[in-house]
């Protein structure tokens, strides 16, 4: 299949770029007046010209469209049951996230609602949020587990997640993230033992191990317990900073998470622990959006030399939204990334947040054709400015 009359092909990578850090974050190869060809589901050429020359295959007219790769969102917690939207009451009248938490609400809230639902009934609630986000232009996500806070409700959560990974054309990977919140009817120390008992069994399912290491949750010594038996197993992802400086950002370089995530809160600390790892600074916008926390100073980070991914967080208590666009739109406007800064942290430093960078985030040949064809006369710049206009005309995967 060929592409032709692409106006603006975004999103040009060599094979070898498998992150954008520093100065590099604000660059990304761009051609006008183009042509894409895809074989076996694969980008294998690209061109200028508003047609691929000496070609008569099968094409799509982009009639001046721009062409991008799809959104990689490499922080869900998208499998849930039922809503949260009392709690939106209550953070209306003026409780904080951290208040409705110590009312017996949050994630506990959500762990309750799935213990009394079916396997199969959170299955397909989880698969609407997903087949909305495909249809928004996500092309690869991660999600977490988190909601269950104990063995059985985990494993049902992964199992699900499993489904939804053999279900879709997109992308998915999956994270254990028993430790979310201490579940009910366990000491925190039970409980810390009980993920670690925990982890042989979700690795059978799950790609990555998470833990909340922030103030009321998990400590960096139960994150550094639970990351040692997980070595080997998993791959570490940390929630880290969104409610205080909590450490979580140390502790997982140290065990060489391949992301940290939230980082609402910093310090030159947390930039100076990063620099000259594999680990990618992961900021939720989304969540500073819904719960009125601080922003990600992501423009520090890439002074710094560091790359930036931005994902959506998409969960029913403090991130309700799986839409990737308005993520990158709020990287513009809140964080004062350049359009082609927050779309680079949208797209390939996202794949490589959640491992997969070799196959999606870039226009790149031997990548997948996972991509995003916009109606015409749209650009990176128009994309967030004008970010709640509908732009796309057809996602491929």
């Amino acid at each position: 299949m060929i592409i032709k009359n692409i106006g603006l092909l975004v999103g040009i990578q060599p094979e070898s770029v498998l992150r954008v850090e520093g100065a590099a974050q604000g660059s990304t190869g761009i051609l006008e007046n183009a042509w894409l060809k895809i074989e076996d589901g694969r980008i294998v050429d690209f061109g200028s010209g508003s047609v691929m020359p000496g070609s008569d295959r099968e094409s799509i007219d982009a009639h001046g469209g721009m062409v991008m790769p799809g959104f990689c969102d490499s922080h869900t917690h998208v499998v849930y049951a039922g809503s949260r939207d009392g709690e939106f009451l209550d953070k209306i009248n003026g409780l904080s996230y951290e208040e409705i938490a110590a009312r017996g609400g949050g994630i506990l809230n959500s762990a309750d609602l799935l213990h009394r639902t079916s396997e199969q009934d959170l299955y397909e609630q989880s698969m609407v949020r997903v087949q909305e986000m495909m249809a928004k232009g996500t092309v690869a996500l991660e999600i977490k587990s988190g909601y269950g806070l104990c063995p059985e409700g985990e494993m049902k959560m992964l199992r699900v997640i499993d489904r939804i990974k053999k279900s879709i054309p997109a992308a998915v990977k999956s994270t254990f993230l028993g430790a979310h919140a201490v579940g009910r009817g366990y000491t925190h120390e039970e409980y810390v033992q009980t993920v670690i008992d925990m982890i042989p069994e979700a690795a059978e399912y799950a790609d990555f191990v998470d833990v909340f290491c922030d103030e009321g949750f998990f400590t960096v010594e139960d994150t550094d317990r639970i990351l040692t038996a997980a070595e080997h197993l998993l791959t570490p992802k940390i929630h880290a900073n969104e409610l205080a400086v909590s450490g979580g950002v140390q502790v997982g370089v140290k065990h060489q998470a391949l992301s940290v995530d939230h980082l609402e809160r910093t310090t030159d600390a947390e930039i100076s622990a990063l620099k000259g790892t594999w680990t990618m600074p992961t900021m939720l916008p989304g969540s500073s959006f819904f719960l009125g926390l601080p922003y990600g100073q992501a423009k520090d980070y890439i002074k710094a030399g560091l790359g930036v991914a931005l994902a959506s967080d998409y969960n029913p208590g403090s991130s309700p939204s799986g839409d990737m666009r308005f993520v990158m739109a709020q990287g513009c406007i809140k964080m004062r990334l350049t359009p082609i800064e927050a779309f680079n942290a949208v797209t390939l430093n996202s794949a490589y947040a959640m491992g997969v960078s070799t196959e999606y985030g870039s226009i790149t040949p031997g990548k997948k054709a996972a991509l995003i064809l916009t109606q015409p006369g749209w650009d990176l710049t128009k994309l967030a400015y004008q970010y709640q206009t509908p732009f796309i005309r057809q996602v491929i995967l």
